[in-house]
């Protein structure tokens, strides 16, 4: 049987095409690739992105803002100006760790002499986008800083 240059291209294609499919079959049924979103439910939450916008601009617009640091020895220290009073802020801290959703959490904003430690044992090394959403005196701030732990 004789195959002409037709019939070989045809066979070639084919064969391309059903290695491409084998390999998209493999990724989408294995469970070793995480195919998760960033965020569970993606459009509810974008649906919320002005507001968002709107916090992160409250934060901008503050003369003394809160500060996010990284010390090897102690952790995440979150540290509020003076000129704040402690016990009418309130919100969360969250951590999300971009490369495995598994090793995000959430802690409430409870503060010590105007700050809010997170301690270094919660944090496995890599990159940490430290997400806080809290509020002053009625008002809703988002501030948003990345750290690395080392």
């Amino acid at each position: 049987m004789k195959i002409n240059w037709g019939t070989g291209i045809v066979i070639a294609f084919a064969l391309f095409m059903s290695f491409i499919l084998y390999f998209v079959f493999e990724v989408q049924s294995n469970s070793k690739y995480d195919n998760d979103l960033v965020v569970e439910e993606y459009y509810k939450h974008d649906s919320h992105f002005q507001e968002e916008m709107a916090r992160i601009q409250n934060a901008h617009d503050l003369q003394h803002k809160p500060s996010i640091t990284y010390t090897n020895a102690q952790g995440v220290k979150i540290a509020f100006p003076a000129t704040f009073e402690s016990d009418k802020i309130k919100g969360n801290v969250l951590l999300y760790r971009p490369s495995n959703k598994k090793f995000d959490f959430d802690t409430q904003i409870a503060l010590t002499n105007s700050s809010l430690l997170i301690p270094q044992n919660k944090l496995i090394k890599g990159r940490w986008d430290v997400n806080m959403e809290w509020q002053y005196n009625g008002v809703k701030y988002l501030t948003k800083e990345v750290i690395y732990v080392n």
